[in-house]
């Protein structure tokens, strides 16, 4: 086993939840540790598709591999550093020689802290992700969202890179619910970064709700 896993990994074996412990795996974490810090240049990398592995990104963040947590966070930001969202909307992990998919639930990222500077059309708002991302809001990491039928609010998302989003918690989506203001068209409105970004049409009553 490489070095690099032997400092990830504390037995040849692994614990339950060690993606480092699989063979094949443990090559593509090889690679991706090579590469150094942040997120690589995925855009740049055409390699072949070697079919899917089975890691999944839950709606909350979590990553699985073989239907087990991984628990290593250096582990989960690495992978996330070689993650791309293909035009056809798969997710896949790249290294310069090889392209494997994986299944995300929703957004592959988690929006878990934000911060707002100034008022009204001349706010900022910095948002920090699980993985370590950490973006402005603004014409190159706009805003989004959809409406959450089932709890009567919205579920806002972040551009973080590429086509791969940051979905807002709970938490950090009332913190914007309570920066935004009721639009002359109905709809819910955040300014950041000289962008205005519609969140939700809804009715007064409504627009202090945030998705749970």
């Amino acid at each position: 086993m490489d070095k690099r896993l032997d400092d990830e990994a504390p037995s040849a074996r692994g614990e339950p939840g060690d993606p480092a412990a699989v063979s094949p795996l443990a090559a593509l974490i090889a690679r991706a540790s090579e590469l150094g810090g942040g997120a690589a240049p995925v855009d740049k990398w055409n390699p072949a598709h070697c079919g899917p592995i089975p890691m999944r990104i839950a709606a909350d963040g979590t990553w699985f591999y073989n239907g087990t947590p991984i628990r290593r966070e250096r582990l989960v930001r690495l992978f996330a550093t070689i993650l791309r969202r293909e035009p056809d909307g798969e997710f896949v992990l790249v290294t310069p020689v090889e392209k494997v998919g994986i299944e995300v639930e929703d957004a592959p990222f988690q929006a878990v802290e934000i911060a707002a500077e100034g008022e009204g059309e001349a706010m900022r708002l910095t948002l920090r992700t699980n993985v370590g991302d950490v973006v402005t809001a603004g014409p190159d990491h706009p805003l989004t969202a959809r409406r959450d039928t089932a709890n009567d609010g919205f579920i806002p998302y972040v551009r973080v890179r590429g086509l791969l989003d940051a979905r807002l918690t709970r938490s950090a989506a009332l913190e914007l619910a309570e920066l935004a203001t009721l639009g002359d068209d109905g709809s819910l409105t955040c300014w950041s970064d000289g962008a205005r970004f519609p969140l939700a049409a809804a009715e007064p009553a409504q627009t202090a709700q945030a998705a749970r």
